[in-house]
């Protein structure tokens, strides 16, 4: 493959409506993108150029989507291929994944979701590059003793199906490590499933695990699969397990002993081959000692438990997050950005109580303003004076946004207002400006 110019994202549908919005969603976020018609029309860039990311319908006319994902990971088993359907079926997307699919949508699906599903496939090409650099494991940036234990014992743990505990505070990156641990063993090829438990009602929880059948309740008009089901053979990963109520706990526990469960109004006993691995940033010991987490289950998803220190605790690791940091949002920003070192000496100063992730915020937000040096008065600014840790349960939806209003509102300022000389710093339209100022309620 002859690569001629800086990777980017290939849409693919035979819909020009959908390459549309598509594109469209890639070019606000500024992300570089083409689209191709077809299967057989995307070969030809594949063969020709560097591509990251593949967005594929999954039905097309002559080569569909499962075929162009063979394809594509032939020519370059470093592009990360997402398959979108309106036809999807559990079966369809476990062979999605096990022919190495990246991610799998579908219709209707949400902005946001397109978007996550993007950026996280753009990591994992970024990460499988033989020239990236850093001491990346699963996407794990660092060279302190605390990073270097726990890398060690995703090593020694990846290739067992032992049940393993994720402990560390908001931020740190757990999931890093559940995808690496996942990653790293025989179960790699299949799917990878996360459940934020903390974000499934009570009344919805044991249906998205377990799955229902047809009539279960009022709009069951279809039998539909749990996350359990569609884990089989991989791995399910059960984010802020500490946030489920006892009466959940109790249906979790019976599969994580014996890999069986009913759906929901079902009567048949389902078998799955799911490894499990949880995590919290809560105090299970405390939780348990007053009756909100059952003793036999923490000792269940404890088997091999992994705690993954703040960035406080481990700030030999600032430069080298910094630094990818820097050159992963000047990808995205189309922007050619420097780190000045006294900048990173001020960066290793702050206690980052949101830990990585506001690091990360605070990075992209430094990027969008530079003018091609992060110098240290920059970094200084940029940090809180004194301010609570208020980003440390922040989404990462909620962390953009704030960096998109800083830097809509300090470019506002170093034009004294003037909207057009403002879209022009930030690199948008004055349309695209004028959106984001009703968004964020300071037009």
């Amino acid at each position: 493959m002859t690569q001629t110019d800086d990777s980017f994202v290939l849409v693919v549908d035979d819909e020009p409506a959908m390459c549309k919005v598509l594109t469209g969603i890639l070019a606000q976020e500024r992300i570089p993108c083409v689209s191709a018609s077809s299967g057989e029309a995307a070969l030809e860039i594949l063969n020709t150029r560097e591509v990251a990311v593949v967005i594929s319908d999954l039905k097309m006319p002559g080569m569909d989507g499962l075929e162009l994902l063979g394809k594509a990971l032939e020519i370059d088993p470093t592009t990360q291929v997402i398959l979108i359907t309106a036809h999807g079926t559990a079966e369809i997307g476990q062979k999605a994944w096990e022919l190495g699919a990246a991610g799998y949508v579908r219709k209707p699906f949400e902005r946001d979701e397109i978007v996550f599903e993007v950026r996280r496939a753009l990591g994992k090409h970024e990460a499988a590059r033989p020239e990236a650099s850093g001491p990346v494991l699963g996407g794990m940036i660092g060279r302190s003793p605390k990073m270097k234990e726990v890398q060690d014992l995703i090593a020694k743990v990846a290739p067992t199906s032992s049940t393993v505990l994720i402990r560390g505070e908001s931020g740190t990156g757990k999931e890093l490590v559940a995808r690496a641990l996942h990653g790293g063993s025989k179960r790699g090829a299949k799917a990878f499933i996360k459940v934020v438990c903390a974000a499934l009602p009570e009344t919805l929880i044991e249906s998205e695990l377990f799955g229902y059948e047809k009539g279960a309740f009022t709009g069951a008009a279809a039998s539909k699969p749990g996350r359990f089901e569609l884990a089989d053979g991989g791995t399910i990963f059960l984010d802020e397990i500490g946030d489920l109520s006892p009466a959940t706990q109790v249906k979790l526990l019976r599969i994580l002993q014996d890999r069986q469960f009913e759906r929901l109004g079902g009567t048949e006993t389902q078998r799955v081959d799911v490894r499990v691995v949880a995590a919290t940033h809560r105090d299970l010991e405390t939780l348990k000692k007053e009756g909100k987490f059952r003793e036999d289950l923490f000792y269940r998803i404890s088997v091999v438990p992994i705690t993954v220190a703040p960035l406080r605790e481990r700030r030999e690791d600032v430069r080298e997050l910094a630094e990818y940091f820097v050159r992963q949002f000047c990808k995205e920003h189309g922007k050619v950005v420097v780190l000045d070192p006294r900048a990173i000496d001020a960066l290793k100063a702050h206690a980052w109580p949101g830990n990585v992730r506001e690091l990360q915020n605070m990075i992209e937000r430094l990027v969008v303003l530079s003018s091609g040096t992060i110098t240290e008065a920059d970094a200084r600014a940029a940090l809180p004076a004194g301010e609570p840790a208020a980003a440390v349960g922040s989404s990462l939806g909620a962390s953009r946004m704030e960096a998109e209003k800083a830097a809509v509102q300090a470019a506002l300022a170093e034009t004294r207002g003037n909207r057009t000389q403002a879209a022009k710093r930030l690199g948008v339209s004055r349309r695209t400006l004028h959106n984001k100022l009703r968004e964020y309620g300071v037009e």
